[in-house]
């Protein structure tokens, strides 16, 4: 071994005044003295190192701190780097949770104000009503009050718990089928009344619509639509303006999917740049002078948002403060499969369509070219007359008039009672409005108006009156016209164990003059249904959390019956549960509807002339 390529290593104590003395020596520094290690411990330095060997050594021996110096100055700073990283994440993360408790904070603030309004309205007006209970009209309108603010508090309610149930990840979506033109109705029936009160403008467009017919969940999809055209009326102020539009797109590469398009533009106050970053935040709500009487959570773009992730759906918002938001939509969605023949229309026959030239005319003039009718399109009810006498005359009257809302000359009404003089009463007379037709019902039938078409126009509702009408085919319920029933030949099984809401509930049917009885917990109810004599009741309300069986159970042992009603009869889930997952419970328990507490007079009534319409 060459003796140049060996280093060797020394450790040296050297004291003043005394000789230095070797304390350690590796193998390499034996090799280079040629001494073995005892010899070498007890010898002095001096005497065995020569100056170039020194030399290595101690150069040796710097070069080995220099490495262990840049080792220790890299792993230095990675634990450096890695400390300030970490502490980046918890100063980010602190603020976070200040950001979040300050927002639970405001919330739970704005909450004990929030409930507090309407219990206050509740409790004031129970006084008032009580101290004037002779006065019927004061009573009146406290209970009208009553049942406002009621409303309010139960939607305040409704928007935690969604939440709770978000955030716990107990919110599962439903695939089921369901009509997009019921489910615009729908939220049109709730949301007119309400900017009605305000003034405002309120216009739905239909766009392009591929499939009505489709297959989603509808219960998620109407609370996130209702949510963000409710905030466009919340926030627009008196006579301000709310627009709204629903269109469709196609998927090129899955025939079977279609983008579901919304879009709702206001007026309103808008948003600032900055609320705007923390808009679907929960807890948060705009801090402006403007709203701050506006009740609500803070929870409802919150809830939107989480929808929409797990629909795989996208949502952006555009705003400028003091001149309104725009938000957009979009939602995948399957078509469902649908029977084209469900409407036998009067093909290659004349529709006479009365109209101010505006979108909606445009909209039915298309629908109904495109299904192979020849369309006359008139503006005004003289020309509308002129033209019909003419047509009388020639013996080529078209096999229905539609009518607009507007028109240049006159009344809509007026129009059609010249034209049932005219042309006699099985003429069909068709009015498609943007109007609440319980509100014109008994003015338009007097005026010869014998089916009605609601505005948002889809084509499934203008169909199904104009193939009614003009195949005399007649029925007993449809979208046109409200059917009165008798339903004091009907008995119901009212199945509630809480006694308050029992007599509530009877006190609303009395109402309908339907036939009660009653049995307060599910047992009871199985036993009672069970030794009645078959066909004897006809709808069973069914509440769901009652003590020995509860309702689920109770209406999955009738279903098991062996007698034939056991199968038919109506089962109606009547509970605090509202959820989307206690709907799905309820049908795979057999029932049939949902109606979810605090019960009304009307859903009672809606419920049993969708039954017995049957």
């Amino acid at each position: 071994m060459e003796i140049e390529k060996i280093n060797g290593y020394l450790v040296v104590e050297c004291r003043l005044g005394e000789q230095s003395q070797i304390l350690f020596a590796d193998n390499a520094a034996c090799a280079l003295t040629t001494l073995n290690l005892e010899q070498l411990l007890h010898t002095n330095p001096a005497h065995i190192l020569e100056k170039q060997n020194i030399k290595r050594i101690a150069l040796d021996i710097l070069h080995e701190l220099w490495i262990l110096e840049g080792n220790y100055q890299t792993q230095h700073q990675t634990v450096l780097d890695q400390l300030q990283h970490r502490n980046t994440e918890l100063s980010e993360a602190l603020r976070a949770c200040e950001e979040e408790n300050r927002a639970k904070s405001s919330f739970l603030s704005n909450m004990s104000h929030d409930i507090r309004t309407p219990m206050n309205a509740i409790m004031g007006m129970t006084s008032i009503g009580l101290s004037h209970i002779d006065e019927k009209p004061r009573v009146l309108d406290c209970l009208q009050k009553i049942q406002t603010a009621s409303s309010h508090l139960m939607s305040l309610v409704n928007d935690v718990l969604d939440m709770s149930r978000i955030a716990s990840g107990r919110i599962t979506l439903s695939e089921e089928p369901f009509s997009l033109a019921d489910m615009v109705h729908d939220i049109t029936t709730i949301i007119r009344p309400q900017a009605a009160q305000k003034h405002q403008s309120f216009q739905i467009e239909i766009g392009k619509i591929y499939a009505e017919n489709l297959i989603g969940d509808p219960l998620h999809l109407r609370q996130i639509l209702v949510n963000i055209i409710g905030n466009a009326v919340k926030y627009t102020q008196e006579e301000g303006s709310i627009y709204v539009n629903f269109a469709q797109r196609t998927n090129n590469t899955q025939h079977q999917k279609i983008w579901l398009d919304f879009l709702c533009e206001d007026n309103g106050i808008g948003m600032s740049p900055e609320f705007l970053k923390r808009i679907f935040v929960p807890f948060e709500r705009v801090n402006s002078s403007a709203i701050n009487k506006i009740e609500g959570t803070g929870l409802g773009m919150s809830i939107v948002k989480n929808l929409l992730d797990r629909m795989d759906g996208e949502i952006t918002v555009e705003s400028t403060e003091g001149k309104g938001s725009c938000f957009r939509v979009s939602i995948p969605l399957t078509i469902a499969p649908t029977n084209q023949d469900k409407y036998p229309l009067p093909t290659g026959q004349t529709v006479l369509v009365t109209a101010s030239l505006d979108s909606l005319s445009q909209q039915i003039i298309s629908y109904l070219k495109d299904n192979k009718m020849n369309v006359v399109h008139l503006k005004s009810g003289m020309e509308t007359v002129t033209w019909l006498t003419e047509a009388q005359y020639e013996n080529r009257m078209p096999c229905a008039l539609l009518v607009g809302q507007e028109l240049t000359d006159m009344s809509s009404l007026d129009m059609a009672s010249h034209v049932r003089q005219l042309a006699g009463k099985d003429f069909p007379i068709i009015m498609v409005a943007d109007a609440d037709w319980v509100q014109i019902e008994y003015r338009a039938t007097r005026a010869g108006i014998n089916g009605f078409v609601p505005c948002p126009l889809f084509q499934s509702r203008l169909f199904a009156v104009l193939s009614e009408l003009t195949s005399k085919v007649k029925q007993d319920h449809s979208d046109s016209t409200e059917i009165h029933f008798d339903y004091s030949k009907y008995r119901l099984l009212l199945v509630e164990d809480n006694e308050l809401n029992r007599e509530i509930a009877l006190e609303l049917l009395s109402l309908t003059g339907v036939q009660v009885e009653t049995a307060e917990n599910g047992l009871r109810a199985l036993e009672t249904f069970k030794h009645s004599p078959e066909g004897y009741f006809d709808l069973i309300f069914m509440d769901i959390q009652m003590p020995i069986m509860n309702g689920y159970d109770a209406a999955k042992s009738i279903r098991q019956l062996p007698r034939k009603d056991a199968q038919t009869v109506w089962i109606v889930a009547m509970t605090a549960n509202a959820f989307v997952e206690d709907i799905r419970l309820s049908q795979e328990a057999g029932m049939n509807e949902h109606c979810s507490k605090p019960v009304n007079a009307d859903r009672l009534h809606e419920i049993l002339r969708k039954h017995f319409s049957y």
